[in-house]
């Protein structure tokens, strides 16, 4: 069975992010950047298939600059097959993502796509659903666990209710949860070796895919400081507070 894992280059989850002074974007200047949280999950669980047999082929792909590479070595140290870069300098949008990824499925043929259910930069959350619509396949997003046996893929997802599993028939599309696994640390020989590993690039034209943004960002702001917190002596003294200060009791 061979699995693509698309994974995307993000602000790493340690760091401050800041908008510029402009106001157009995030500062990306001298900013750690790493895999994003959710799709390193689902490298490790693309992973941890090819170690138990299920899988034979473990493909890391990622739609960006040419920056990605270094996201995407990372997954080959973790131990990914080979890469594939779609470059490009655009802000790919998520339907564009999906596009795209569609068209290397369409050449790739996985029996598994795996990947993060969202991205921490713009938590869209849209991405793999929309993959799965584009290809008409089954689709388990949010898992927390999963099982393939006889040619169908058994997904527990987290649900508001708890959890619920289901059964798709593969190839399928599935999006990972944070419960799913723990991600591995990738070793300084496998750092090495992955230096030798295949790796493509490609581009959205050679996909005959339109990745054009459909959505303008206007501005991107900082959050308003909250104000300095107070103690108050009695019940009395806080509520006239939220009555008179505050006004949110009347």
């Amino acid at each position: 069975m061979k699995v693509l894992v698309p994974i995307k280059r993000v602000i790493d989850f340690n760091v401050k992010v800041r908008a510029k002074s402009d106001e157009t974007g995030p500062d990306l200047t001298n900013v750690k950047m790493a895999i994003n949280p959710f799709c390193e999950i689902a490298v490790e669980e693309a992973i941890r298939l090819k170690e138990a047999g299920t899988a034979q082929e473990v493909i890391a792909i990622s739609i960006g600059t040419n920056a990605c590479k270094e996201q995407l070595r990372t997954a080959l140290a973790l131990g990914a097959d080979r890469a594939i870069l779609v470059e490009t300098e655009i802000e790919v949008e998520p339907l564009g993502v999906a596009k795209l990824l569609k068209a290397v499925v369409e050449r790739e043929q996985p029996e598994l796509i795996i990947l993060g259910k969202q991205a921490i930069d713009d938590d869209s959350n849209q991405t793999g659903q929309m993959l799965a619509s584009l290809l008409s396949y089954p689709q388990g997003t949010f898992a927390s666990k999963i099982k393939i046996e006889k040619g169908k893929i058994n997904v527990t997802r987290e649900v508001d209710g708890g959890l619920q599993t289901v059964s798709l028939d593969l190839p399928a599309v599935v999006t990972t949860d944070l419960r799913l696994n723990e991600p591995r640390y990738a070793s300084l020989p496998n750092i090495m070796k992955a230096k030798k590993k295949p790796f493509d690039t490609l581009t959205p034209e050679e996909l005959n895919v339109d990745a054009s943004p459909r959505i303008e960002i206007l501005k991107v702001s900082p959050p308003p400081e909250r104000p300095t917190g107070i103690i108050v002596n009695s019940v009395d003294e806080l509520i006239e507070k939220l009555k008179n200060e505050a006004k949110v009791i009347s």
